[in-house]
């Protein structure tokens, strides 16, 4: 299913511009649609994404919750069971931590617990990931955990215009959705966004840049920092393609398959550690699908096995332009 919009003109947004018109769209579009979180009403979010929707639609619909992400992903069980439509807000992903029983345990399990009596249409928004100086627990990249919950979707868009056409299809899908936002992207992506109904299919990756000799896989901002390694290579006359998953669950093997066929060297990046990152699921589907294409190992660039550091080292551990290059640079001379 192709990208769709409703033909008209478009717009210069941020990403985090993108993700407040959306909110705004789906909750005027559907009077079931309810967004909770902290500071989510009249504060409109740490961030402002959520800014202008208690004044527009009330605190019927828009609830600032106690300082608790259980209670937060807790309630959208009982309000998708009520017939709600929830979109809740995880201050940071780093706090899903205190949320896992409920976002494990009970939103994932809904439809499967209730033999589809039940249509789970939970949409839970996190900011994650480094360059902003954050305190502990604020970047961590945990999209590899999500990922290993059976029932859960994990979408992770890259850029404005994905940012509302990914949104408005994870908050109308029928099964829970973990919609991760990059916290560097929220005022640091801009781009032409579709004016009006704008819909991205969950599922379904997106060429970034096109090339013949290595494809670089990888999502979120991270997307960026590859679109430029792979413009830096270009002027070398190096023909780097760059495949945006947009979503890690469902993840297109059909997108993946192609692009390393065709190129026949991969370089995977992510931001969380190294050891059980989604970049590892992405090499496995690799050898699993099209091992005989590849022409060198498949190398992955990713975080360091530590904690997530203090500001200070914070540009040591997150992957840039530099080690992805070095890193596309070893594939091509290997093999």
């Amino acid at each position: 299913m192709p990208d769709t919009f409703n033909g008209g003109g478009v717009s210069d947004l941020t990403m985090l511009q993108a993700i407040n018109e959306v909110l705004h769209a789906e909750m005027a579009r559907d009077d079931r649609v309810v967004v909770l979180g902290e500071d989510v009403a009249r504060n409109g979010g740490v961030f402002r994404a959520t800014e202008g929707l208690y004044e527009k639609f009330g605190e019927q619909r828009v609830v600032d919750t106690p300082i608790s992400e259980a209670v937060i992903a807790g309630a959208t069980v009982g309000l998708a069971i009520a017939g709600l439509v929830p979109v809740a807000e995880i201050q940071f992903l780093g706090f899903s931590y205190q949320a896992m029983h409920q976002l494990a345990g009970q939103v994932a399990r809904l439809r499967y617990r209730t033999q589809g009596r039940y249509d789970p249409s939970i949409t839970i928004r996190a900011p994650f990931g480094g360059g902003v100086r954050t305190p502990e627990l604020h970047s961590d990249s945990l999209e590899a955990q999500f990922a290993n919950v059976a029932g859960l979707k994990v979408v992770m868009p890259a850029t404005a215009s994905d940012a509302k056409g990914l949104l408005a299809s994870s908050i109308r899908d029928p099964d829970p959705v973990l919609f991760l936002e990059p916290l560097r992207g929220y005022r640091g992506i801009r781009g032409d966004v579709p004016d009006g109904d704008h819909l991205v299919p969950l599922g379904v990756a997106r060429t970034a840049r096109d090339g013949d000799d290595v494809v670089i896989i990888t999502w979120s901002y991270q997307v960026e920092l590859a679109c430029r390694a792979a413009d830096s290579l270009r002027s070398e006359g190096l023909s780097v393609r760059v495949l945006d998953l947009r979503s890690i669950v469902p993840l297109d093997i059909e997108a993946v398959t192609e692009a390393v066929s065709h190129c026949g060297r991969a370089v995977v990046v992510q931001e969380s550690c190294e050891t059980g990152g989604f970049a590892s699921e992405v090499i496995a589907t690799i050898n699993d699908e099209c091992f005989w294409s590849l022409e060198a190992p498949v190398t992955r660039v990713s975080g360091y096995d530590v904690p997530y550091p203090v500001g200070m080292l914070e540009d040591l551990y997150v992957p840039d332009e530099a080690r992805i290059i070095a890193a596309v640079r070893r594939t091509l001379e290997s093999g």
